[in-house]
């Protein structure tokens, strides 16, 4: 599950809708919003990022200016990870324990500036902070530390981790996506800000400069699994059009059913797809 910020709301309506078609799988990735997001597939709690990111997106201790900074961190760290999770819409660490499904995060060790993948659990207090790493963007978020590592996003290094299941021995992968066919990432504009502010740990700012050329690298090798029939892959068909910051819960509607439609169109070549 590729990240994306706010256009993971569309990953929430395709997961939403596999969830209520009794779809199982062995194992799943996910990488910032898609390893937040993701989580809940294991946990089983369909609707719950739909309904908690509608609800807390125009709350200042959810995502904000203020936040960041009073806390380092646009989204507020204490509230979407502990408070969120443990008392306003709670995530269900039993059910996600139990579930036999293996789930996987990816982050980057801003040292080295490679991925570093984690193995969820049981949804605790070591497995939470995995995603968070996942999902800290740079610039907005502080690195965490976890495991000898200090970690930023995992899309910095991985965007979308269908090599990694691959090498674990998962062979026919559903790969979803936040961006329609074609996209192109261009290089960033902001990259001497970041070489400037990142300036301590060159390799994660290296990284950062060729994104781009990774990204694009992955989505051709993703198209040409697609085309193969070795990759089932579910897109939005049109660019989304959603802030990365996105607060308007109407627009977080939108995108989630874009999803939710896409699920839907393509929910029968899926099945098929998955049992063969």
């Amino acid at each position: 599950m590729e990240g994306g910020a706010m256009r993971g709301l569309f990953t929430c309506g395709v997961m939403d809708v596999l969830m209520e078609r009794g779809v199982r799988f062995d194992g799943a990735a996910g990488v910032s919003a898609g390893a937040v997001f993701g989580s809940n597939y294991k946990s089983k709690q369909i609707g719950r990022a739909r309904r908690y990111n509608k609800r807390f997106c125009r709350d200042p201790r959810y995502g904000s200016l203020r936040s960041l900074l009073k806390t380092g961190d646009f989204y507020g760290a204490d509230f979407c990870y502990r408070e969120l999770p443990d008392t306003l819409d709670p995530f269900d660490y039993e059910t996600f324990k139990n579930n036999p499904m293996e789930f996987y995060v990816a982050a980057t060790d801003i040292h080295t500036g490679k991925c570093v993948y984690h193995k969820c659990t049981d949804g605790g207090e070591t497995d939470i902070q995995w995603m968070r790493a996942s999902a800290s963007m740079p610039l907005v978020a502080r690195p965490v530390a976890l495991d000898g590592h200090l970690l930023l996003d995992g899309a910095i290094s991985d965007s979308v981790p269908f090599a990694f299941m691959e090498s674990l021995g998962y062979n026919r992968n559903l790969i979803v996506l936040t961006q329609p066919a074609g996209y192109v990432k261009r290089k960033s504009a902001a990259l001497p800000l970041v070489r400037l502010l990142l300036r301590r740990y060159p390799a994660v700012a290296q990284t950062l400069a060729v994104r781009h050329e990774m990204y694009n690298r992955q989505m051709a090798e993703i198209q040409s699994r697609e085309n193969a029939g070795t990759s089932f892959v579910i897109r939005p068909p049109k660019p989304l059009d959603i802030r990365r910051t996105e607060n308007n819960p109407d627009e977080l509607e939108r995108v989630y059913q874009l999803g939710r439609a896409e699920a839907e169109k393509h929910f029968s070549a899926l099945r098929s797809f998955l049992d063969r």
